[in-house]
């Protein structure tokens, strides 16, 4: 039998991949259950309103636990940690299928979340320490496949399975993989113990005003971008209170964190000034990666009438072109290529495939939403290793755990607040621009009563008691202005996330280059 302090030559690269299994679990499990709210919510008779929680839950447990992953995995042990998570996350997806109610569902949800959080920081972390400076790179490449990838295929597996199976499925088919990633990582992976002076530092007292700060600060914040929208930002008095109950938190918190011995957050990790700028860049990254895997499908399907699963099949694509290019982004990396430019160009490519999407309209083909999506997967197969690479390179010894638990939060606030941000958008400069477009239905409007005869001639058919062909006819107007505000919205929230992926270049320039070597002295 294994034990947790196994130091026996195993295969890095079979780890890597052994670890990856479990990322591209957790990860799906993001994304996958967005186009099953309507099945969860007439199964369990709740409202759709209601069953939004479903994803809240997720995201918020998962939040919380996300930068106390590393503290936690110092102080248990990280395979043991490791392992408990993947224990904690399978049992909770079995439970997930098995609810009988969307109360026992959301609480099982939460367990999942919480499981799922620790997942990804001590993978990255096991990695760092496996392979050596000049493998790194591409040992995130293999593992960027499961970050990357995954968002991309849950929507269209998760439409696919709700439409031929049932909703549960979505839960039901974690369990397998979880079973057999904990037998591989029990019997595999060998386990790394915390050094002697982590184990002094961890025998102090248990920060709990710290475990606290970050429940309520980030678990607050979570919730006020995940429900903004929905609730109407600060027209709704629990947004307002959650705002100011998530801001007090978190300034505490940063002051608690840098006055204590042994936080549970190590934010001063955060002073090394490439590390900063590393993570601000990951920030960007996940609100451009989640932002943008969001709105396609939903264009497509809001506007094109397409289909959970044909939404889906755009972006499958764009993946494989991601897996297809992370080896070379690793091959370049061993080879000395500098990180900072290859996140330049990425970041250049997604400006320009975005600039694209922006001169999009409402009879684009499947063709051209694949190649679109394709056009902007080729720039972000260039950000999430060389900046994972960057973000380790340096760091004092023993700080891989802290320092994944953080990069892992800020790609994840990143995509909450992308996501947020898109969502609002959408919704504002489609009032605006529908506004605008009323000008021009006005009864006096030459052009406005040639286009009700119009319409109305294709009526043939007979109407509803007591509706004319030319109420037929305007209420049909109305409902395309309606469509041409909507697209013209996603058109805008395009344009301004292409700006936003070519002002992430002057974040990048600031990034400092990295020496052959360098990252060595973090182990």
């Amino acid at each position: 039998m294994p034990s947790s302090n196994d130091q026996r030559h195993v295969n890095p690269w079979l780890i890597a991949v052994i670890v990856s299994m479990a990322t591209f679990m957790e990860v799906l499990d993001t994304s996958i259950a967005n186009v099953s709210l309507r099945y969860i919510a007439g199964s369990l008779a709740a409202g759709i309103d209601e069953s939004t929680w479903v994803l809240t839950s997720y995201l918020v447990s998962n939040a919380i636990i996300l930068p106390v992953s590393g503290w936690l995995a110092t102080r248990i042990g990280r395979k043991r940690f490791y392992m408990l998570c993947v224990a904690l996350f399978t049992v909770s997806s079995l439970l997930c299928g098995l609810a009988p109610s969307l109360s026992f569902l959301i609480v099982c949800r939460v367990l999942q979340g919480a499981g799922g959080g620790g997942l990804a920081p001590s993978e990255q972390a096991i990695l760092t320490d496996t392979f050596p400076p000049a493998k790194r790179g591409q040992a995130f490449a293999l593992y960027g496949v499961a970050v990357v990838v995954a968002p991309a295929v849950g929507p269209s597996l998760g439409g696919w399975i709700t439409d031929t199976y049932s909703w549960r499925w979505i839960f039901f088919i974690n369990v397998p993989i979880g079973i057999l990633s904990l037998l591989l990582i029990y019997f595999v992976v060998p386990g790394i113990e915390p050094s002697q002076q982590t184990d002094a530092r961890a025998g102090k007292r248990i920060d709990y005003l710290g475990f606290g700060l970050v429940a309520l600060g980030l678990g607050c914040l979570q919730v006020v971008l995940d429900r903004g929208q929905i609730d109407d930002w600060f027209a709704s008095t629990r947004i307002t209170i959650f705002v100011i109950v998530s801001g007090t938190a978190l300034i505490l918190l940063v002051i608690h964190e840098l006055t204590v011995d042994g936080p549970v957050v190590d934010l001063r990790l955060l002073g090394k000034p490439s590390f900063f700028i590393a993570n601000l860049i990951m920030f960007l990254f996940g609100g451009i990666l989640f932002g943008t895997t969001q709105l396609i499908p939903q264009l497509l399907q809001q506007l094109l009438g397409y289909t959970a699963t044909l939404a889906g099949l755009v972006l499958s694509p764009g993946a494989l072109l991601v897996i297809c290019l992370l080896p070379l982004v690793g091959f370049l990396l061993g080879r000395g290529w500098q990180p900072k430019y290859l996140i330049m160009f990425g970041f250049l490519n997604t400006a320009a495939a975005l600039w694209y999407m922006s001169g999009f309209d409402l009879q684009i083909s499947f063709a051209t939403a694949v190649w679109a999506r394709c056009f902007q997967a080729a720039g972000l197969a260039f950000l999430f290793v060389p900046i994972n690479t960057v973000a380790y390179s340096g760091l004092p010894p023993g700080k891989s755990n802290e320092a994944s638990a953080l990069i892992n939060v800020m790609r994840n606030l990143g995509g909450s607040v992308g996501i947020s941000v898109a969502q609002t958008m959408l919704a504002r400069r489609s009032q605006f621009h529908q506004s605008r477009l009323v000008e021009y239905v006005a009864p006096m409007n030459l052009n406005y009563r040639a286009a009700i005869r119009g319409t109305a001639q294709r009526f043939t058919t007979d109407a509803p008691a007591g509706i004319s062909r030319m109420a037929r006819s305007i209420g049909s107007i109305y409902a395309e202005l309606g469509r041409q505000a909507l697209m013209m919205s996603y058109l805008d929230v395009f344009y301004v996330m292409s700006w936003a992926a070519l002002c992430s270049v002057v974040a990048v320039w600031f990034l400092k280059k990295t020496k052959p070597g360098e990252h060595a002295q973090a182990h």
